[in-house]
């Protein structure tokens, strides 16, 4: 690896476990709040009095903040100490969960979410750089990725479950209030146990005009994927908001070639693992992103589950994503490449997607839903912290933030691309199948299955290129 050893004294060794806890403990947070609010939309709407398209702005400011902001976020900390960043997002995180608990407006709610959006993008951006900088030895650093991945992963399964029980039992402002004491304690935690290292100073630039180009450029490209749901694709909104984004991203490429200091060097983009390892994750998350959305609704509406009980159900996946991150992969790549337990990973997490691809009207949960969400958690299991491992391998310390922030900016935005596509998918075939005379449950399941297969198409595609860029390990005979 090109990554040098961070200097390890006896005091600082340690604390290596307590510092990963915090920063796992971040990370579940920021994904926990991404999951939980999909299920107490219902009655956030009746509360405040929403509009069908104005909900949608509870996820789509968090969104397009998170989305807009990684970048630049993960620049900052490399310039003045990451955990400064972590602590500042995690901070303002905290204080906009109890603006959000407190909204007694639709406009109150939707500025909390922004807000929350953006002490997000911060704590998350630095967290990889973080991790790979504490475990520099291959073994270990295996290991930390891998309870970074399961702790991802926990949040969204967490807020699944704990979204709809906190919502029917309490309300929905308590699901923000849950936020409060886990970043008031990861605050306390990070301050105690995490080493502050200076960063690079700002003298050694934050570009700010790159950062205004890229920040827009994002924002933009985030919104105008969120707004299709209400726009279409082909309305003059989406259009000119896209093109936008688009020219603002061009001008953005410009200004890293020719920058003295640029916010993302260009030449990171020589490391095949680092360029490789983005395009993976892209196809992959853009596949992968929407299964518990659109799983989520088939158990709902099809096979009529109560809102609580769909995060048990889909609870599986978890599990999986625990067994295999935290224990069973990082014995695995001490014996096999990292190509192959990400092919290998890719392959589970398609077949997984194909068959819930063929779940009929009448499906029965043991045989035909949780079968394929094994495959899942499986699946991820593998496949995430290889990738992320494969990705961050030739990263070199002093620019592993950026990297990181890049490679976040790369799964926020795949992600809401993916979603928005599948769920547009899914919608039209719907619409279309219930104009047919179909039944709505059979309507509802056609257009799942379009999505579905959609999405297993993704990741297919994630096989493939895994497959032909990232060379095999040389043969030490």
């Amino acid at each position: 690896m090109a990554l040098a050893p961070e200097p390890q004294t006896t005091a600082v060794r340690p604390r290596r476990r307590s510092t990963l806890a915090v920063l796992c403990a971040g990370m579940l947070m920021i994904i926990l709040d991404e999951t939980i609010v999909n299920v107490a939309l219902a009655s956030i709407q009746r509360d405040l009095g929403f509009s069908p398209s104005g909900l949608a702005w509870v996820v789509n400011a968090y969104l397009i903040a998170f989305g807009g902001l990684l970048l630049f976020a993960g620049r900052i900390g490399d310039l003045i100490g990451r955990r400064t960043v972590f602590v500042a997002g995690l901070s303002v995180f905290t204080a906009a969960s109890v603006l959000c608990a407190l909204a007694a407006s639709p406009g109150q709610l939707v500025a909390g979410r922004f807000l929350q959006g953006v002490g997000g993008a911060l704590t998350s951006s630095v967290i990889l750089g973080m991790i790979v900088a504490l475990y520099p030895e291959p073994g270990k650093q295996a290991r930390a990725i891998g309870a970074f991945s399961f702790s991802a992963a926990a949040g969204g399964s967490i807020g699944l479950v704990a979204g709809g029980a906190i919502a029917q039992s309490l309300s929905w402002h308590w699901i923000f209030v849950v936020n409060v004491p886990i970043g008031i304690g990861a605050i306390a935690f990070a301050l105690r146990t995490i080493e502050h290292q200076a960063g690079l100073g700002l003298r050694a630039g934050a570009d700010v005009p790159g950062a205004l180009l890229a920040t827009g450029g994002l924002m933009l490209g985030v919104s105008a994927i969120v707004g299709t749901a209400d726009h279409g694709w082909s309305s003059a909104r989406t259009l000119l908001t896209a093109g936008s984004a688009v020219l603002l991203i061009a001008g953005f490429v410009a200004r890293q070639a020719t920058a003295v200091t640029p916010l993302l060097p260009l030449r990171l983009f020589r490391s095949q693992s680092l360029s490789a390892g983005n395009l993976v994750l892209a196809l992959m998350v853009g596949g992968i992103f929407s299964f518990q959305f659109l799983t989520a609704l088939y158990l709902q509406r099809v096979l009529g589950y109560e809102p609580g009980a769909v995060g048990l159900a889909i609870a599986p996946v978890a599990v999986g994503i625990a067994v295999l991150s935290m224990f069973v992969f990082p014995r695995l790549v001490a014996r096999m490449p990292g190509r192959s337990l990400l092919v290998t990973g890719l392959a589970l997490l398609a077949a997984g997607l194909g068959l819930l691809a063929r779940l009929p009207v009448e499906g029965r949960y043991v045989s035909d839903v949780l079968p394929a969400l094994v495959l899942l958690g499986i699946g991820f299991g593998l496949a995430m912290p290889a990738l992320t491992s494969l990705t961050m391998a030739d990263v070199p310390e002093r620019e592993a933030g950026v990297a990181s922030g890049l490679y976040n900016t790369s799964q926020q935005v795949s992600g809401a691309l993916g979603l928005a596509i599948a769920a547009s998918l899914s919608a039209a075939r719907t619409d279309r199948a219930a104009g047919d005379g179909l039944a709505s449950a059979s309507a509802l399941t056609e257009g799942y299955t379009l999505a579905y297969m959609f999405s297993a198409g993704l990741v297919t595609a994630a096989l493939l290129a895994a497959w032909f860029l990232f060379k095999p390990a040389p043969d030490p005979t």
